[in-house]
């Protein structure tokens, strides 16, 4: 998400297209809606790739590649982005999962979010500042009840287990089942969204969205996790979901 569309970097200043005209601001990126090309497959994997060319708003020259691998211990995606042009650019991903569990609303859902401060945001959901969830209704650092609790709320300052990675777990009701997603540590934000305002009100509060992200909302803007990248120069980040 882009305040207005805008940016400056390197001396100059960029437009990009308002995909939330509502709210005057561009979201979800570049990559969201273009066709991606099947670079590698077997049974257990398929490497998808797109490059993403000199544009309007975006003048540099990006190649992605994602690769998705299962097995029993889950799916584990795998993002290298590599600078194919001959100047600086800008970069920041973020995905977008719903993860569902066996009930009827993400009311009965369990959740346990790790993270110590929450993005404050203004109308248009462009960050603010940073506050602690210590006595907030988006303290989830020990696992209890969504209930009725809206959350479209981006989080940082996320503790990591000894391996690195930081998870999101969601359980059922009863906590006999449940899922996660878990990120490396190119992942210091991740949204997450009950789907409150979903335009189909049949999908609203079905599921729970839990969605890494190497930067914040607005970090074209505000430079907040944005990474840049020099000519040739890759950076590569995994996440993955995995039942528990």
């Amino acid at each position: 998400r882009l305040r207005d569309g805008r940016y400056d970097f390197d001396g100059e200043s960029f437009q990009v297209d308002l995909s939330e005209p509502d709210k005057q601001n561009a979201i979800h990126g570049f990559l969201r809606w273009v066709s991606w090309n099947v670079a590698d497959r077997a049974d257990d994997r398929v490497v998808m790739e797109h490059t993403l060319h000199p544009r309007a708003g975006y003048p540099f020259a990006l190649h992605t590649s994602v690769e998705y691998r299962v097995d029993a211990g889950g799916l584990t995606a795998t993002v290298t982005a590599t600078n194919v042009g001959d100047r600086r650019c800008p970069y920041g991903m973020g995905v977008h999962p719903y993860l569902h569990v066996d009930e009827e609303s993400v009311d009965g859902y369990w959740l346990e979010s790790p993270a110590n401060r929450q993005l404050t945001m203004d109308e248009r959901a462009i960050p603010t500042g940073v506050a602690d969830v210590q006595g907030t209704p988006y303290d989830f650092r020990s696992p209890r009840r969504i209930g009725d609790t809206v959350i479209d709320t981006a989080f940082t300052d996320v503790p990591r287990e000894p391996d690195g990675r930081a998870w999101v777990r969601v359980w059922n009701g009863e906590r006999d089942h449940g899922v996660g997603i878990w990120m490396d540590e190119r992942y210091p934000y991740y949204m997450l969204f009950t789907g409150d305002t979903l335009p189909d009100r049949a999908e609203r509060r079905r599921s729970l969205a839990v969605e890494p992200m190497t930067c914040a909302p607005n970090a074209f803007a505000s430079g907040d996790g944005l990474i840049i990248l020099a000519p040739g120069e890759s950076v590569t980040s995994r996440w993955g979901i995995a039942p528990l």
